[in-house]
């Protein structure tokens, strides 16, 4: 096995003093860029956005596979288990991506996951290890996957015996443990109960721990955390890249689909696996086939995409697209009127669908399924509501709401304006990074 290339090495044998304005930074995580969607595309933004800012950035990853769980170009003809690679690009502070070679199940199950997750935690322990020689300000591990929490905390107590402390920052995209058995992927029982410990373990053992939403932070809170050393770190969009404002590439859209000028867009955008609820979709679009001007488009992938859309071949206004680039997505959501966000029952609570933000910055409503009192259904209720949540799992409830939106352009156009000030309001890109960056410097 190939060892890996080390950077920001040194041979002074005393650290030199924390630059408040450029910290050395290094982000251990599974996804990263150019993965289009979900953690690895967050991720990306964020090491850039640091960069930018004059940090000095080191990625331990893996290679690109998701949402279509295979390996991307050109990682698929020359990566193997046995390689390592290396990308540095540059700018103001500078960026180098370690990235470790991982085993990605073509059809991922349960014990599947597990094990893809165990190899890359294996694999990226030696090059993590491998900065000790010259230890970073911060270390950022971003779970999923939690697997990597271990080697993580082994590197914070190397280095604290080197002299060194590196305080640890846990950022939790979804609770992957919690999912996994409410879900009911696992079954529950005493593996439950030593699971759990070992997470809480864990958990307190972080300098500081975030997550995306309030009601994930306070599941933090009963998990043991501190509040003190609980962070609200949500994801963000850009919402000078997304306008409300229907784009001239539109027409064009509605040419290549088949769709009439006229015609009301119901959008589902993003991966396309289990804990979204996709046959949801499925069993509406067929209750709705009768709608005179309502048509459906499913973009995305993944291993549910198959099922998914053999169930839909017999209806004449769905229309499937694969994941587009971002310089036809921001088209595609201003093409939609209403956008789609199914959730399986248990998984809006552990899982915050970071697909969310965009469909708001987009001013177009959402129509959701979570139970009340999630960190979704928060986000989309209130005074001014941004759409329309339904029961998971109650098709009939989605298929009115679907019928009423596509029946009522003013209904759309009032949840539309209030999901836009929403997105500016409380996840704009740059408030969101720079009051992160304001905690790493402090912490």
């Amino acid at each position: 096995m190939a060892l890996p290339r080390r950077s920001f090495t040194t041979a002074a044998a005393a650290p030199p003093p924390l630059n408040l304005s450029s910290m050395r930074l290094l982000i251990l995580g599974l996804n990263f860029s150019p993965e289009p969607v979900g953690i690895g595309r967050y991720t990306g933004e964020l090491a850039t956005w640091l960069a930018a800012r004059g940090h000095q950035l080191q990625v331990i990853s893996a290679p690109p596979y998701y949402p279509s769980w295979r390996l991307q170009l050109p990682f698929r003809n020359r990566y193997s288990l046995e390689r390592y690679s290396r990308e540095r690009s540059h700018g103001p502070g500078g960026l180098v991506v370690q990235r470790c070679p991982l085993w990605v199940p073509s059809q991922p199950t349960t014990f599947k996951r597990l094990f893809h997750l165990a190899t890359f935690a294996l694999s990226s322990t030696l090059p993590l290890l491998a900065q000790l020689r010259h230890p970073p300000d911060r270390l950022l591990v971003i779970a999923p996957a939690f697997f990597s929490a271990a080697p993580a905390l082994l590197f914070t107590a190397l280095a604290r015996l080197r002299g060194r402390r590196v305080p640890a920052v846990l950022h939790i995209q979804d609770f992957e443990l919690d999912a996994a058995f409410q879900l009911g992927f696992i079954a529950g029982g005493p593996l439950q109960t030593i699971a759990e410990a070992i997470e809480r373990f864990f958990l307190r053992r972080f300098a500081a721990v975030s997550s995306i939403s309030a009601t994930m932070c306070a599941r933090l809170s009963r998990k043991g955390v501190t509040s003190s050393r609980i962070w609200l770190f949500p994801n963000w969009v850009d919402c000078a890249a997304i306008e409300p404002t229907p784009s001239p590439a539109q027409p064009a859209w509605r040419q290549e689909l088949g769709i009439p000028e006229h015609a009301v867009v119901a959008l589902y955008s993003g991966s396309m696996n289990r804990k979204q609820g996709l046959e949801l979709l499925a069993t509406t679009a067929h209750s709705l086939a009768d709608h005179p001007t309502l048509h459906w488009i499913f973009c995305g992938d993944g291993p549910s995409r198959a099922p998914f859309e053999a169930s839909c071949t017999a209806l004449p206004r769905v229309h499937f697209l694969s994941l587009q680039p971002a310089e036809r997505f921001t088209a595609l959501l201003q093409l939609a009127d209403i956008h789609l966000l199914p959730q399986r029952a248990g998984a809006a609570d552990v899982v915050m669908p970071s697909k969310l933000l965009a469909m708001l910055a987009s001013g177009r409503p959402v129509l959701a399924t979570a139970e009340p009192h999630t960190s979704l259904a928060a986000a989309i209720s209130g005074a001014d509501p941004c759409g329309v949540v339904t029961p998971p799992g109650d098709a009939a409830a989605l298929a009115t709401a679907a019928g009423a939106l596509a029946e009522s352009s003013a209904l759309r156009a009032a949840m539309g304006a209030a999901a836009r000030q929403r997105a500016l309001t409380e996840w704009d890109r740059e408030a969101v990074l720079t009051r992160f960056e304001q905690n790493l410097i402090n912490l």
